[in-house]
């Protein structure tokens, strides 16, 4: 997920994505624990997107560069 799409999004989007992605993440880390991962970079990718996603709504959340909340 790019930087600029998050942008382009309202927090309640955001908010719902955070979800997803956290929800994904726990399934992932469980089903990696469990068995063989297939694709073990998925995880890695997932917390990046989850941490954009928390700074974007923090950023919002303080004013800064200039974000108003949506």
């Amino acid at each position: 997920m790019k930087i600029e799409d998050i942008r382009s999004k309202t927090d309640s989007e955001l908010e719902f994505e955070r979800a997803e992605a956290k929800k994904n993440l726990f399934g992932l880390r469980l089903k990696a624990s469990t068995e063989s991962l297939a694709d073990s970079a998925q995880i890695r990718v997932l917390r990046r997107d989850i941490a954009k996603i928390n700074t974007v709504l923090h950023e919002r959340a303080n004013h800064i560069r200039g974000q108003e909340s949506r």
